[in-house]
């Protein structure tokens, strides 16, 4: 639901993209190549994933979470980047991830990517057990919207202080803000969105930006 940003028409997207995009030819490939695939809605937009390459690389970002990597278009861009950034990558499916591997070994970053198969929320609740508290520098959250909450409870304590938590799709191509939709992942959205921002109150930093199909930015305080 994030492959343009949400609410601009094509003429204007395409503006967008003309004069900001400096998208890698690598990723690009892998864009076009996920863009055929039928669910290729579920890939982050050009143009939020360069807004997160930005962030990153503002706070000295060296080693990153992804929870749900799909095929691996966001993690591409960002290890090639950034080339001393080590990400741990959640996801479920070994299809979609073979594709992200693919791209990861051509671009000679895939020894620079933990991909962890299986529930997320094990892998988060594993890392918390061995001690890796304020560990990270980052978080990415795009995956299953109703473990949202769980996942944001886990990252805002894996993430250092000074780190980024950011979630996609926090918009939901604008139902959030529909009474009428009561959808599961419509409610696990509306829910969490509200959680966070009553939250971050004297907690965290907080702005949700309406790029791509809506980028919640959390930034713990030092």
């Amino acid at each position: 639901m994030s492959t343009a940003s949400i609410g601009l028409d094509d003429r204007l997207q395409q503006y967008l993209l003309d004069v900001s995009l400096h998208e890698p030819e690598a990723c690009a490939r892998l864009r076009q190549r996920t863009l055929e695939m039928p669910e290729a809605n579920m890939i982050s937009s050009p143009e939020q994933v360069q807004l997160i390459k930005l962030l990153c690389k503002t706070i000295g970002a060296r080693k990153g979470l992804e929870i749900g990597t799909f095929t691996g278009y966001t993690s591409l861009w960002l290890t090639m980047a950034m080339p001393d950034l080590h990400l741990t990558c959640c996801d479920t499916s070994d299809t979609f991830t073979s594709v992200a591997r693919e791209h990861w070994q051509a671009a000679d970053v895939a020894n620079r990517i933990d991909l962890q198969l299986g529930p997320a929320q094990a892998t988060l609740e594993r890392m918390l057990d061995e001690g890796f508290e304020g560990e990270y520098d980052f978080a990415y959250i795009d995956a299953d919207k109703t473990g949202y909450r769980a996942y944001v409870e886990a990252c805002l304590v894996l993430v250092r202080a000074g780190g980024l938590v950011m979630l996609d799709n926090v918009l939901w191509s604008g139902t959030v803000a529909d009474p009428s939709d009561q959808d599961e992942d419509t409610i696990a959205l509306r829910e969490v969105n509200a959680w966070i921002h009553e939250r971050a109150k004297g907690r965290y930093d907080l702005s949700l930006i309406p790029i791509g199909d809506g980028l919640t930015l959390i930034r713990k305080y030092l």
